[in-house]
C-alpha cells in the first residue's frame, strides 16, 4: 500500500513520464486519464498511498476529481498547468497534501522527494507539546494527514514523561508559553539528552516577541515558527527537518552499521553504547570456531555468509541487547538484564548453532562457537570489562572450543 500511487493525468506524454519516473524509485504506479478511469479503479481497488491528480480534466475541467477521490478517503496532491491564488484557496481548503504547478520537469524533481518523504514518514512519530487544546489537535491533524504517527502533552513537563514512555519520538514540536515549563527551557532540557541528529525540534510561538526564533534555535531547535501559519509553511518545513534528519541517521547507519551482518559495528560499541546509568554490566565474547578453515575449504563467499548466519542467531536470541560484530569472526554482546539468564540464553544460543546446518558449496557443514562471559558494574572501566570476557573466550579455545567459559 505504502508504495502505491495512483495518477490521473489526461496528457498521454506527462502520465507516461509520470509513470516512468515514479517507478525508478520504486512506487507501483496505476494510471487513469480521467474522473470516470479514476472511479472505475477506486471502486475495485482503494490500496494507496496517495493520489497525485490533474487539475483539469476532459470531463472534470474544475478540480472535481480532488472530491471524487479524497471521498474515498485518499490523500491528494495536485498538479495543474494554470493555478491563481483563488483556485489555491479552494485546493489547500480541501485538505490535499499539496499543489504542484506543471511548468517545467522541475515540478516532477519536487514531487518525487516529496512521494519519497510521505513514505518516510511512517516510520516518525511526532510529539506535539501545546496547552491549547485547539492548537494540539490541529496539528495532530496534520501530521498524522501526512502519515506521521503523533502523540500528544499539554505542557513541557508531561512533554518529558512522554519522551520517556515512547523511546521512539523523533520529532518534537511544542508551543513556547506553557505552565509548568516552557518551550524553550524543554527544548534547552532535551537537548542535553539528545542531539539534533537523534530528536527533531520545532518550536511554535504565538508571542509578538521577535527574539524567539533566536532563543529557540541557541537553545538546541532545529527551526521555529510563528503562529498562526499557514498548513504549506508549516508543511515545508515538517519536511526539511525530517529530510534533514533521514539523512543525518543514513549518514550515521553508515558510520557504525557492519555492512555485512547489520549489526552494529566496533565503532559504535566503544562510542555510543556504553551505558553507566545501570547498575551492572555483562559482556560476552562469542567467536566462529575454525572459521579461517571455512574460508580456505570454501571461499570467501561461503565465509560471509557464515557471518550473516551467525549474525542472525544472536540477533534472534538477543533482540534487547546490544549485538555488535567486533571484527573479523569475532561479535560482542552487551547486556544489562540479569546475568543467570545471560548464561542461560548465551548457552542455550551455543546449542542452536551448534545443531544448525550451513550449506557451503554443495557441502553441509555444521558451526560450532566459542563464547567468554564476564560481568560487573557499569562503574568498571569498558575496555577492562571487556578484557575479562576476551580472556575468558581465549580460555575456552584452550579448553577445546565449543563452550562457554563465564567468570
Amino acid at each position: 500500500m505504502f508504495n502505491r500511487i495512483l495518477v490521473v493525468e489526461d496528457s498521454r506524454a506527462f502520465r507516461n513520464y509520470l509513470d516512468s519516473q515514479l517507478s525508478h524509485i520504486g512506487f507501483e504506479v496505476v494510471l487513469a486519464e480521467s474522473c470516470k478511469d479514476a472511479e472505475t479503479i477506486l471502486n475495485r481497488d482503494t490500496k494507496f498511498m496517495c493520489a497525485v491528480l490533474d487539475y483539469c480534466l476532459p470531463d472534470g475541467e474544475d478540480g472535481e476529481i480532488i472530491d471524487l477521490v479524497m471521498s474515498y478517503k485518499l490523500r491528494v496532491i495536485i498538479l495543474t498547468a494554470q493555478f491563481s491564488d483563488i483556485v489555491r484557496e479552494r485546493v489547500i481548503a480541501k485538505g490535499v497534501l499539496d499543489y504542484i504547478t506543471k511548468d517545467s520537469t522541475a515540478s516532477v524533481s519536487y514531487l518525487l522527494p516529496l512521494l519519497k518523504r510521505l513514505q518516510s514518514n511512517h516510520s516518525h512519530k511526532a510529539l506535539v507539546v501545546d496547552d491549547s487544546t485547539i492548537v494540539r489537535s490541529h496539528v495532530t491533524f496534520l501530521l498524522e494527514h501526512q502519515f506521521i504517527k503523533t502523540i500528544q502533552a499539554k505542557d513541557g513537563e508531561l512533554a518529558l514523561q512522554a519522551i520517556k514512555d515512547n523511546p521512539d519520538i523523533t520529532m518534537v514540536i511544542t508551543d513556547h508559553n506553557m505552565p509548568n515549563k516552557d518551550g524553550i527551557t524543554l527544548t534547552r532540557e532535551l537537548r542535553q539528552r539528545f542531539d539534533r541528529n537523534h530528536l527533531a525540534i520545532l518550536g511554535l510561538s504565538g508571542n509578538c516577541d521577535r527574539t524567539l526564533t533566536a532563543r529557540f534555535l541557541k537553545a538546541g531547535a532545529n527551526d521555529f515558527l510563528y503562529k498562526p501559519f499557514n498548513q504549506e509553511e508549516f508543511y515545508c518545513r515538517v519536511q526539511h527537518i525530517l529530510d534533514m534528519k533521514d539523512v543525518t541517521d543514513e549518514l550515521y547507519r553508515m558510520a557504525n552499521q557492519d555492512a555485512l551482518t547489520g549489526l552494529w559495528n566496533r565503532r559504535y560499541l566503544f562510542e555510543e553504547s556504553i551505558d553507566t546509568e545501570k547498575p551492572t554490566r555483562n559482556i560476552a565474547m562469542v567467536d566462529i570456531d575454525y572459521f579461517k578453515k571455512i574460508n580456505d575449504t570454501y571461499g570467501h563467499e561461503s565465509g560471509d555468509m557464515v557471518l550473516v548466519e551467525v549474525a542472525r542467531l544472536l540477533q534472534q536470541h538477543f533482540p534487547s541487547d546490544m549485538v555488535v560484530r567486533f571484527g573479523g569472526e569475532e561479535f560482542c554482546i552487551q547486556n544489562w538484564g540479569n546475568y543467570g539468564e545471560f548464561i542461560t540464553r548465551l548457552e542455550s544460543m551455543r546449542q542452536k548453532i551448534e545443531k544448525n546446518q550451513i550449506t557451503c558449496a554443495g557441502d553441509s557443514v555444521f558451526l560450532t562457537v566459542s563464547i567468554g562471559v564476564a560481568t560487573g558494574s557499569t562503574q568498571l572501566d569498558f575496555n577492562e570489562h571487556l578484557k575479562q570476557a576476551d580472556e575468558l573466550l581465549y580460555q575456552a579455545k584452550a579448553e577445546g572450543r565449543n563452550r562457554l567459559v563465564a567468570k
